[in-house]
C-alpha cells in the first residue's frame, strides 16, 4: 500500500491532565492541509540555507525585469545564480495552485549560459508533487553589442502533464492544463527539445527583447510555437554618490506580453491562450533581486491572473570556490 505523504515537519503538544484536545485523527482534510506545499517548502529552505552559507561577494542580477522573456544578458563566466521563482493563481474551473521552480544558473564561457530547473507545485484539494526538470543552454551569437543582439536558445524538458510552472506558453496551452488532477497528470510524461531565437536591442537605456518560440515533444506530436515580448528600463542609468540599499538605480521595471501560437498545421491564435503584465525589479546590493508581476489573461483559454515571484541571489566566480580549496 502506498505512504501518504510525510509533512516537513511535525511538533507534538502535550496535553494536560483536565483539558479536552480535539482529535484530528479522524479529519483527512487536516492531513492533507499537513502535506500540502511540502516539496515547495523544502526549495524555499534550500535557497534560504544557501543564502546563509554563501560568500558575501555577490551582486545584484544584471538581467531586464522578466520572467518569461529572455534578453541578450548572460551570466558572468564562473558566476552561479540561485533563484527561487514561484507562481500562483485561480483558474476558472480548477483548484488554486503553487508551483515552485529552482533555477541553477551558471556562466560556462562568456557566450554561453548553462541552467537547470527543477519544478514543483501543490494543488489545493489535490496533492503536492515533483513534476519535472529542464536542462537549457543559451548561446552568444555575436561577441560585440549591436543595434540588434541575437541569441540562440537550446533547451531539454523532462516533465509531466502536472506541470504549472508556465515558464513559456506554445501551441494550445490554456486552462486546461490547471484543470487535471495531479495523479492523473503524474504518468504522462512529456520529453521535449525547444529552441528560441532571442533578438534583444538597448536604445538610450531601454531593453527590448522578443522571443520566438519552437518546441516539439519527442515522443510524438506536432511543433508547437510561442512567443514573448518585453520592454524595461531601470529608475535610473547613473548610480548615486553615496551607497544607498533604495537608491533609484536599483530598481527597475517593464512590461512583458507572451502566449502560444498554436502548431503547424494550424498556425495562428485561434484556441490559444496568452498573458500580459507589468513587472518590477528590486536589486539589494550585496544582496537577493526581487521581482514581482501580476499576469493577466487576454484569452477565454487563460487563467484570469497569474501571480509570480523570483527572489535570486548571484555568488561571483563560484567556480574559484573550488579552484581554491584544491590548491590549499
Amino acid at each position: 500500500m502506498a505512504r501518504s505523504p510525510q509533512p516537513f515537519f511535525e511538533v507534538q503538544f502535550e496535553q494536560k491532565p483536565g483539558r479536552r484536545h480535539k482529535d484530528r485523527s479522524s479529519e483527512p482534510h487536516f492531513h492533507r492541509l499537513l502535506a500540502q506545499f511540502s516539496l515547495c517548502r523544502r526549495l524555499a529552505l534550500f535557497f534560504l540555507v544557501l543564502l546563509c552559507v554563501a560568500p558575501r561577494t555577490v551582486a545584484g542580477a544584471q538581467e531586464p525585469p522578466y520572467f518569461i522573456t529572455y534578453s541578450d544578458a548572460l551570466e558572468e563566466p564562473g558566476n552561479l545564480e540561485v533563484a527561487q521563482k514561484g507562481t500562483t493563481g485561480s483558474p476558472k474551473d480548477a483548484n488554486a495552485f503553487y508551483s515552485a521552480t529552482l533555477e541553477l544558473e551558471y556562466g560556462a564561457k562568456a557566450w554561453w549560459t548553462t541552467e537547470l530547473y527543477l519544478q514543483g507545485q501543490a494543488t489545493a484539494n489535490d496533492s503536492t508533487i515533483f513534476t519535472g526538470f529542464r536542462w537549457e543552454n543559451r548561446f552568444r551569437v555575436l561577441p560585440t553589442e549591436h543595434a540588434i543582439n541575437p541569441v540562440l536558445y537550446l533547451e531539454y524538458e523532462d516533465v509531466n502533464g502536472a506541470d504549472k510552472s508556465v515558464l513559456e506558453v506554445t501551441g494550445h496551452d490554456g486552462i486546461a492544463n490547471f484543470q487535471g488532477k495531479n495523479a492523473a497528470g503524474r504518468g504522462d510524461i512529456s520529453r521535449t527539445m525547444e529552441g528560441k531565437l532571442i533578438l534583444s536591442s538597448n536604445p538610450k537605456g531601454w531593453n527590448i527583447s522578443e522571443n520566438w518560440i519552437a518546441e516539439k515533444n519527442m515522443m510524438g506530436g506536432a511543433w508547437e510555437f510561442g512567443y514573448a515580448v518585453g520592454a524595461s528600463r531601470p529608475f535610473a542609468l547613473v548610480a548615486a554618490s553615496r551607497a544607498c540599499t533604495f537608491c533609484r538605480q536599483n530598481f527597475s521595471a517593464g512590461a512583458e506580453v507572451y502566449g502560444g501560437l498554436a502548431t503547424v498545421h494550424d498556425l495562428g491564435f485561434s484556441d490559444t491562450s496568452h498573458y500580459a503584465g507589468p513587472t518590477v525589479q528590486f536589486d539589494v546590493p550585496r544582496g537577493p533581486t526581487f521581482l514581482f508581476s501580476p499576469q493577466f489573461g487576454l484569452s477565454d483559454n487563460s487563467a484570469g491572473v497569474l501571480w509570480r515571484l523570483k527572489i535570486s541571489y548571484e555568488i561571483q566566480q563560484f567556480r574559484d570556490l573550488f579552484s581554491k580549496k584544491e590548491a590549499q
